[in-house]
């Protein structure tokens, strides 16, 4: 299919947006640091949410749990837990709270309200945490402008674009020179316009997603009707035991080789290696990107609770209907979708563009191309916005200028934003090279995060040194076994790197002494975190006998639990509705109301009460 005049006016007119939003916001952006770099913290809950759920709308993250849901049916709502999704609970019902108390603009400020300015360990441990933010920035803006082209590359084939472009451009850097391309538009707006454009932007291209998704599923359903899906027996049903219980020998063979390469037949086991190394991720908090970022934005710690909770209620729905939608469409016309690769292997990311190849209007193909190309473009300038916040407050006004100017540091904002662009672009070039690399840095940060996150919301004790020392253990461990170890098998390896994280924490905190207990009393007083808090609780309550401790471990816990069932259902709703079940759906339906009625009471309605 080639694309219709009115497909490119749409997308046309999409990127002209985005730099009319980064001029129209280039002046209240300027205003100061925290205006360009956190919105000036006066946008509400519900526009910051309608954005991070935009960012997490990724066009490969789509692709693969498309090919996910074609294979394993309504049991692939599970594996996204390999993230996991369900750490927007944890963040919805405690954790965006106690981070927005801390009033930080990045996670490397927030440490000082921890740890303090000064001692053992303090330096260190400011600079692992800039690393951190760093590499992973660096790392998803080079894979993503690549991954971007590439897709691009299938809709608008290179010998329509060569005969207007004045110099030649050898094949396999064709998807880098559209990834230039749109990267550039993202780079626009997001480093003219700052926090307050790539809202906007999100939000605009959160409405064209809606619409695009509804009107997959919509084309999804009408196909469907009169006919069957050609699955097995266990597809219709989440549920599943120690085996996965999915037999593919007499419809598409090739599925079974996918199902044994992936490493997920034992389904039982593989599951609660997820769920143990998901709960502990989770309680870590977010990772130092752009979901940090915007927590840090909103307006008070109630609304950064709110927030949180919003991104699933309006991501998972709509994203799903586009997943079960073009999974529909890729069983029903599978044998006229052409999904092998070169080497004769089917590859089922293919399915997402050879569907709107082949079953999309001219005008709505248009319309979803431009909802995943904002996809990028969000993701994108929420990635390089972060980058520049550590860039720019973490070291360049704390070791550099720290009486820089309004006008410097907005200077500066612009310089950074341009640089780490730069070198994400020009990782990308490198990127057939540094794919194993790149994968082990981001393998070996995430796997080194956990545990020294975990500990330092709930151990009085734990100290800056702990925090550097577990980070550090825990990076180098989990680079070493991300180089012994395929990739595949890393998660049932997850208990030892994190008791050697673990280990290196606790050591780490007892080779220096305490933190500075009037820092400690200070975040204690004004986080209010739950856990191990003892002897810092008997000093504040010896100062002001009137304070009282957080008390609501168990109702946070009792909240986490529905809110995951209620996750799962609003995942699962779009999938039992187009695929007419009806009796699974009144379930789901009767289940969210229950569970939302009892989250009114138990969360909603008592969000200052922590």
């Amino acid at each position: 299919m080639k694309l219709h005049p009115i497909d490119f006016l749409i997308i046309a007119t999409y990127l002209l947006a985005t730099v009319g939003i980064g001029l129209y916001y280039r002046k209240k952006s300027s205003q100061d640091k925290d205006s360009y770099m956190l919105g000036g913290r006066t946008l509400p809950w519900y526009k910051l949410g309608l954005s991070d759920a935009s960012d997490m709308f990724d066009i490969s993250g789509t692709m693969w749990m498309v090919s996910l849901c074609f294979v394993y049916g309504m049991k692939s709502i599970w594996i996204p837990w390999l993230w996991p999704v369900f750490n927007q609970v944890f963040l919805m019902m405690y954790l965006s709270r106690w981070l927005r108390r801390s009033g930080a603009s990045t996670g490397a400020e927030w440490l000082a309200t921890r740890f303090g300015q000064k001692g053992p360990g303090v330096w260190a441990s400011h600079q692992v945490v800039i690393a951190f933010a760093l590499l992973s920035c660096l790392g998803f803006l080079a894979y993503g402008f690549v991954g971007l082209g590439k897709f691009i590359e299938i809709f608008i084939p290179w010998n329509l674009v060569s005969g207007y472009i004045p110099f030649h451009v050898a094949p396999q850097y064709v998807p880098h020179v559209y990834g230039i391309v749109f990267t550039l538009f993202a780079m626009f707006y997001s480093i003219i316009g700052g926090m307050h454009s790539i809202v906007l932007g999100d939000i605009i291209k959160y409405c064209i997603m809606t619409v695009a998704c509804i009107a997959i599923a919509i084309i999804a359903y009408i196909n469907l009707q009169g006919h069957e899906l050609a699955v097995p027996k266990d597809w219709f049903n989440p549920f599943f035991g120690w085996r996965l219980g999915l037999d593919w020998s007499k419809l598409i063979p090739e599925v079974n080789s996918k199902i044994s390469s992936d490493g997920y037949s034992l389904f039982g086991i593989f599951f609660m290696m997820m769920a143990f190394k998901g709960i502990f991720a989770s309680l870590a908090g977010p990772a130092p990107n752009y979901d940090m970022q915007k927590i840090l934005s909103t307006r008070s710690p109630e609304e950064a609770s709110k927030m949180s909770g919003f991104v699933s209620i309006i991501l998972l729905p709509i994203r799903y209907a586009l997943i079960i939608g073009l999974t529909i469409l890729g069983l029903l016309y599978y044998h006229q979708m052409d999904l092998r690769t070169a080497t004769g292997s089917i590859d089922f990311e293919r399915i997402l563009p050879a569907t709107i190849n082949n079953f999309l209007p001219a005008g709505l193909a248009g319309l979803v191309l431009t909802g995943l190309l904002g996809a990028f473009m969000g993701t994108f300038s929420g990635t390089v916005n972060a980058a520049q916040a550590y860039v720019v407050n973490d070291i360049y006004l704390k070791y550099v200028n720290p009486q820089a100017s309004t006008s410097r540091i907005m200077s500066m904002n612009y310089v950074v934003g341009v640089l780490v662009v730069a070198t994400g672009v020009v990782l990308g070039f490198l990127a057939k090279d540094v794919n194993t690399v790149l994968q082990f840095i981001v393998s070996a940060l995430y796997g080194g995060y956990i545990a020294s996150n975990v500990l330092k919301w709930h151990w009085w004790r734990f100290n800056a040194t702990g925090f550097f020392v577990g980070m550090t253990t825990g990076i180098v461990a989990a680079g070493f076994f991300g180089f012994f170890i395929e990739s595949g098998n890393l998660l049932y390896w997850f208990p030892l790197l994190f008791g050697i994280s673990l280990a290196g924490s606790i050591i780490g905190t007892y080779l220096s002494p305490p933190t500075e207990a009037a820092v400690l009393h200070n975040f204690y007083r004004t986080v209010r975190p739950w856990g191990f808090w003892g002897p810092v609780l008997a000093e504040v309550q010896a100062q002001d006998p009137t304070f009282q401790p957080n008390r609501n471990f168990k109702r946070n816990m009792f909240n986490i639990v529905l809110g995951i069932i209620a996750q799962l259902c609003l995942t699962i709703l779009p999938m039992y509705l187009l695929l007419s079940q009806h009796a699974p759906l009144a379930v789901v339906v009767v289940i969210l109301l229950i569970v939302g009625f009892i989250l009114k009471k138990t969360w909603w309605n008592r969000l200052s009460d922590d």
